[in-house]
């Protein structure tokens, strides 16, 4: 064990905790059992194998109130691995359930089995017929298909509100819609082909000309019962009319029966079963999707209406006027959306009754933009309009950010409203849909139920459709609360098939919660021939046994999960999984949501559990040591939860006292540091990394990998020691190198200047003069204490570097602080805060902190002749540039310097986080694969970010491509000739 490994018990939750009914059970402790561990590490290998405690209990909790822990989880790679899984279940009698997002609402991605990872390895997407067509992996995000789809002018036909999470697997599995799809985009109507892997392990390719002759030869059983089951079903014109009456609306509830009216083949009929089938029927391994037109022309407008009624009956009115997109949402969905960044605080103040829609035209062209815009204006004339508070327009806007605005609010329904749910209860998300016409009137019934049994009435959905959302909180611990819970779903599912003859799931997709009323809603003769569907494909029954169709009429009360308090940062989670697509860490250990569920799993059980003693032996490095702490799960959320910022909590939690005041020491002595540090890196690099891997390697053993960085290849030399001479007098701003730039120089073979070279030298050029002040050196924007934890060292250099920028330098606020790292930028602007003095938070608020970039693109670039640009660049926005919002601003200036600029699809936060990615490079390697893939796929003239830390990880992850700043990229450009 190394020297200074922390103690994992300074981790053990000290809040009031369990035992819970759904906790793991002590016996459980020891991971997956034998023989079925050993079972699959002999099958698979032992990397696509996860069966310690930790990793099950990660795996364990979803979007749904569900929760059920699994055997084991296989992480596959490829279809070779999903049909030995088949196999081996086959030989041993047991289940299996697909996993890849998490996102689905519930529990279809819950298994108390073998539980199969199919996001990791199954991403991709190839754009066939100049976009018309996609062939996409079913672990590909809804929003990473339509970022590449956007280069042609195409996307999705399905755009649920978790487009930033889910993905293609599940979307299909789900036939999830969402705002704009209806009955005629979604997956069933633009799904074109499908790869499927069968629980035989039978491989059928729907787009092969000979797929329904090689099933036939495969599968002549499979073929005739689905041929039979045709022949049954269209010989009932009742059912059949029954059928295409049910279609007409939204319904993911059961088997989708019309794919035997659709179908002619039994290749035909599975490509259509598959859809909504929810994994139960084989797995997904590819699918084609028919792509749309995207209509780039969009008018949009928020209106609010007195009460749901008024606002249900002038949704007719626009979808007649050709609104894409008619969404709903209730006073109570508006006031609870005042948690998610951007939207009116004086919403809070709405009435309860006032109902607001997001009505959204979408053109091809301008003129198709004016004419939808003159027929909204029309439709406004006869509309009884509300401004309630001040921040209400009741009009329609092209402007984009507005735009983004409104839909952020309302993706937010399930998160903000769930998040602001009472603190320890679990929440309910249920979605049904009844004729249009008869919106207003099931809206008002829902709301009156929800009373009625005591939850809060909350309603939100896509009315253009008659599709409506609603929310359920309590605590599942509480015996009477489920019981107040099952009254509630038995009266809800008869008021929605025998009041409005509506569907229990719109776009959900059955799951556990519907699965016991699915007879309800069918009727005994198509439920049955939903049996009969599973036993033709499944015959052994190994595929997700109980989520999509079951006998027990309390299945929906089987398996609730209870969510205890965590520490207050966190505890809003509902475990959306929203946060998982922008985590860096996500295919190494765990995800924001992993880390918050393993808390609360230790939270669940009783004092001296084996249980919670083996999951805070994993904890440290699965979650503490490789979190990144870039605070990108916090942008992600909808309620802006910030798990990086609790794991810096956790760090500080396991530092001693003595580590405290050598980090508070450091810092007040910077000075000697910083020198001792370009020296270390000069003296490196004339060593050479060959002959300092080891060395470092064996310290890092002997006394904590989290303390002693390793020296990688591709690490830049040292930075000049004397700084470039700048004057005061005439100074446009103060220029700041961060200690980053004042330590590490350029990368090696780097043809052009030092960063602070080149800031001064562009400067000058664009007679915008900045001066850098002499004793710089010793001061830091104290990031490097921050986000280890370090709470004493933060505190020392935050008020030193407050103190200093506000005083002589900036001469009390007057002259901007200009920061040459984006995460330094960052630092000074925002994290320091809380660690300042009263005092010096009033200096600070005087203090005018810009980030090189944008000083470059507002200040720089309108005074400056490109010369010599080069021919293409590829950028890396770095993750402190997301919360700064200064992406733009990085390809303005990149867009001065090269022809084409480029930005991956597959970007995303590097992880190597100051240091970090020394102390476990492992995170970086993991976090930049995709983007390293496609950087290293073509060549560039130019590979640019602007933070030196981000440059040397992205090096690292591209063998050397030699990344640097933008701003050393503007000087080249703009040198005169």
């Amino acid at each position: 064990m190394p020297l200074l490994e922390p103690d994992p018990q300074t981790l053990r939750p000290t809040a009031p905790g369990g035992p819970a009914h759904d906790r793991v059970a002590g016996p459980r402790a020891s991971g997956t059992p034998e023989p079925l561990r050993g079972d699959l590490i002999a099958l698979l290998g032992p990397d696509k194998v996860l069966h310690s405690l930790s990793d099950l209990v990660r795996y364990a909790s979803d979007a749904s109130p569900y929760r059920f822990v699994p055997q084991v989880v296989v992480v596959a790679e490829d279809l070779d691995d999903i049909s030995a899984v088949f196999s081996y279940a086959h030989d041993k009698g047991r289940e299996v359930v697909f996993r890849a997002a998490g996102t689905s609402l519930n529990g279809q991605a819950q298994g108390e089995d073998i539980l199969v990872d199919v996001r990791r390895h199954w991403t991709g997407i190839e754009v066939l017929d100049s976009g018309s067509r996609a062939r996409i992996r079913p672990g590909t995000t809804v929003l990473r298909a339509n970022t590449t789809l956007a280069r042609y002018g195409r996307l999705l036909g399905p755009d649920p509100a978790s487009a930033v999470a889910c993905t293609l697997g599940g979307v299909v599995a789900n036939n999830a819609s969402g705002m704009t799809a209806g009955t005629t985009r979604n997956s069933y109507r633009t799904l074109a082909s499908a790869t499927v892997v069968l629980p035989s392990g039978t491989i059928v390719d729907t787009t092969e000309p000979d797929a329904d002759a090689e099933l036939a030869r495969a599968e002549p059983a499979l073929c005739a019962g689905l041929l039979a089951l045709k022949a049954e079903i269209e010989a009932d014109p009742e059912l059949v009319a029954r059928l295409r009456a049910k279609y007409e609306i939204k319904n993911t509830n059961g088997y989708r029966l019309d794919a035997f009216l659709d179908g002619t083949t039994p290749v035909e009929i599975l490509r259509g079963l598959m859809v909504g089938s929810e994994g139960t029927l084989g797995f997904l391994a590819e699918t084609v999707f028919d792509t749309l037109p995207l209509d780039r022309y969009t008018s949009s407008a928020l209106l609010f209406f007195p009460t749901l009624g008024a606002a249900a009956a002038a949704v007719p009115r626009f979808n007649a006027a050709g609104a894409r997109a008619v969404e709903l949402m209730d006073g109570n969905t508006l006031r609870a959306s005042v948690r998610v960044a951007g939207v009116p605080a004086d919403w809070a103040a709405l009435p309860k009754a006032t109902t607001a829609l997001l009505v959204e035209f979408r053109a091809p062209d301008e003129a198709g933009q004016e004419a939808y815009e003159r027929a909204a204006a029309r439709v406004l004339t006869e509309l009884e309009l509300v401004a309630p508070v001040p921040s209400v327009t009741n009009a329609f806007t092209r402007d984009t950010r507005a735009i983004g605005g409104y839909w952020k609010a309302r993706k937010a329904f399930v998160t903000a409203v769930g998040g602001s749910r009472p603190a320890g209860t679990t929440l309910i998300t249920e979605d049904f849909a009844v004729p249009p016409a008869r919106l207003a009137e099931a809206g008002t019934a829902l709301l009156e139920l929800q009373s009625r049994h005591g939850f809060d009435a909350a309603v939100a959905g896509h009315a253009a459709h008659g599709n409506l959302h609603f929310l359920l909180a309590f605590d599942a611990s509480q015996p009477a609360e489920v019981a107040r819970y099952a009254a509630f779903m038995d009266e809800f599912c008869r008021m929605a098939v025998e009041r409005f003859d509506g569907s229990l799931k719109a776009e959900h997709a059955t799951g556990r919660n519907i699965a016991p009323f699915l007879e309800l809603e069918w009727g005994p003769r198509a439920t049955e021939l939903m049996w009969r569907i599973k036993k033709t494909v499944d015959p052994h029954g190994i595929l997700a046994p109980r989520v999509l169709l079951d006998h027990d009429p309390r299945a929906h009360l089987r398996g609730l999960k209870t969510l205890p308090r965590v520490e207050a940062r966190a505890d809003p989670c509902i475990e959306c999984g929203f946060c998982e697509p922008a985590c860096p860490s996500g295919d190494l250990t765990t995800t924001p949501r992993q880390r918050i569920v393993l808390r609360r799993e230790m939270l669940r059980q009783p004092a001296g559990s084996p249980v919670t003693t083996a999951l805070l032996d994993a904890y440290g490095y699965d979650a503490v040591d490789t979190c990144a702490g870039d605070s990108v799960c916090q942008l992600a959320c909808p309620v802006g939860i910030d798990t990086g910022a609790l794991m810096k909590d956790f760090r500080h939690r396991r530092h001693t006292p003595r580590e405290e005041w050598i980090a508070a020491r450091s810092a007040r002595r910077f000075q000697a540091v910083e020198r001792a540090a370009r020296l270390a890196v000069a003296a490196a690099d004339r060593i050479g990394a060959r002959l300092l891997r080891p060395v470092t390697g064996a310290a890092r053993k002997a006394v904590r990998p989290d303390l002693v960085p390793e020296w990688l290849p591709w690490m830049p030399g040292a930075a000049p020691r004397r700084r470039p001479e700048t004057r005061r007098a005439g100074a446009a701003a103060v220029y700041y190198p961060a200690c980053v730039n004042r330590i590490f120089g350029p990368p090696h073979g780097f043809p052009g200047l030092s960063l602070p070279e080149a800031v001064v030298a562009v400067s000058r050029r664009a007679g915008r003069p900045v001066w850098i002040p002499p004793d710089v050196a010793g001061t830091c924007c104290a990031t490097i204490w921050h986000s280890k934890g370090y709470r004493r060292g933060t505190e020392v250099m935050a008020n030193r570097i407050v103190e200093a920028a506000w005083g002589w330098w900036t001469a009390g606020g007057r002259l901007p602080l200009v920061v040459d790292a984006s995460s330094c930028t960052l630092g000074l602007a925002q994290e320091v805060v809380p660690y300042l003095t009263p005092g010096n938070r009033a200096l600070h608020e005087e203090l005018t902190v810009v980030d090189s970039v944008v000083w470059a693109a507002e200040e720089l670039l309108p005074r400056l002749e490109t010369v010599r640009p080069v021919g293409s660049a590829v950028l890396h926005p770095t993750c402190a540039m997301q919360h700064l919002g200064d992406a733009p601003e990085l390809r303005r200036v990149a867009e001065a310097c090269a022809r084409e600029v480029v930005v991956p699809d597959d970007v995303g936060c590097c992880a190597f986080a100051g240091d970090r990615g020394m102390l476990h490079r492992e995170l970086t390697e993991s976090a930049t694969a995709k983007e390293a893939a496609e950087v290293t796929a073509r060549h560039f003239d130019a590979h640019l970010s602007a933070n030196r830390m981000c440059e040397v990880g992205m090096d690292q992850a591209t063998a050397g491509r030699g990344y640097h700043s933008v701003l050393q990229a503007l000087e080249l450009a703009t040198r005169p000739a």
